[in-house]
């Protein structure tokens, strides 16, 4: 019986995260969580699962309250909330279904605690990867992606020789204004960037899925997921998002996940470990699948990828000030404070003003994000 901490109940990987466990109660015990500003469903929670003991809420007022209303369970709030919870909790997996920065410490001390980590946050790795893969490395932990490209790659990566591998696939639907001719994004506006073809997600993520920062992201991820380069990585434009990764091998020919979009997938390949029955297809062209529409990647349309993959090589700062600007840009985006091109722009020039620091400390990182959100702010 694994014992569950998740960190997110209340968004969407959260939710369909617990729908895997109510499937799967003889296997998975919820025994912890967080929740954003969505604190109203903390009482359904903590009746539907019996063994939480601890809970995380954004507002330090309200946790008193449910303190006094619920004196057999633990709560955390405030700035070092979500830290404290994943140091005291007794847990053996951390679901990180966070959004944002705010889920690169869990990420490492659930690693540093020798948890199994099951991750959807991105930012963890985009602005903690040198610090969670030294963790990996000297046998902390175990880390499981929950992204549906990652967990594809993952699969395909499981069924062939490493040294049969050309590159990685990761394959992008383009987001909402994927057929928006490139004169009129400026004009842009939230509520078109919205409207995402195939996948329904939270807001933010759903921006970062038309800037196509999220595959910029993604590319940093299988860096330092399975160790293959820049020049070992390639996004395809993919419309159904029916193909969710693919591994090119050198013969020519592809190994790749296929299937209807749905996260709970990927959730329950990470939450099992992998140990899941799952079939591949094997085929000597993309052509093959008569379902499906493929086009090139268009480095001059999708400027944050292209951004994502500069920063990655030049070293850890550039990233996390990718990171942090980006968030600042995308919720000044969706509150019309600025315009879509506008995130670029401010994105890129905190990048530039950012010294390089290969490999930062925690409270390096910690900082450079901090200056970095105040710059993006200024901009």
């Amino acid at each position: 019986m694994k014992k569950v901490l998740l960190l997110g109940a209340s968004g969407s990987i959260g939710s369909q995260t617990l729908d895997i466990i109510d499937k799967n109660l003889d296997k998975f015990s919820l025994v912890a969580f967080s929740v954003g500003k969505r604190s109203n469903i903390i009482p359904d929670l903590l009746k539907k699962y019996p063994a939480v003991k601890d809970v995380y809420l954004i507002n330090e007022k309200e946790a008193s309250i449910l303190k006094d209303k619920y004196p057999n369970i633990n709560f955390y709030s405030g700035e070092l909330g979500l830290r404290e919870i994943t140091e005291k909790t007794d847990y053996n997996m951390c679901v990180d279904a966070l959004v944002g920065f705010a889920g690169m410490e869990p990420a490492v001390i659930a690693l540093q605690r020798n948890k199994i980590l099951c991750l959807a946050n991105k930012e963890a790795l985009v602005t903690g990867g040198t610090i969670i893969n030294k963790l990996l490395i000297e046998g902390h932990g175990k880390l499981y992606p929950i992204d549906s490209e990652h967990v594809a790659l993952a699969k395909c990566l499981s069924r062939v020789n490493k040294d049969d591998v050309k590159r990685l696939v990761i394959t992008a639907s383009g987001g909402a204004l994927r057929n928006m001719p490139l004169a009129e994004l400026k004009n842009a506006k939230a509520e078109d960037a919205l409207k995402h073809p195939t996948w329904n997600m939270g807001a933010k993520i759903t921006i970062d899925s038309a800037t196509m920062m999220n595959k910029g992201f993604e590319i940093i991820e299988a860096y330092y997921l399975f160790g293959y380069g820049l020049d070992k990585i390639k996004v395809l434009m993919h419309d159904e998002s029916l193909v969710h990764s693919a591994v090119e091998l050198k013969d020519g020919t592809f190994v790749l996940d296929y299937g209807k979009p749905d996260m709970h997938v990927p959730i329950e390949y990470a939450m099992f470990e992998g140990k899941v029955d799952f079939d591949l297809m094997h085929v000597k062209t993309f052509d093959e699948l008569k379902d499906c529409h493929f086009h090139e990647y268009n480095p001059a349309r999708y400027l944050m990828t292209e951004l994502a993959k500069k920063c990655l090589s030049l070293g850890a700062s550039k990233m996390i000030a990718l990171n942090a600007a980006n968030e600042v840009a995308v919720y000044r985006f969706l509150d019309n404070k600025i315009g879509y091109l506008d995130i670029h722009r401010i994105v890129s020039t905190v990048v530039e003003h950012t010294a390089l620091n290969k490999e930062p400390s925690l409270e390096e990182i910690k900082q450079i994000d901090k200056a970095s959100r105040m710059e993006a702010s200024r901009l």
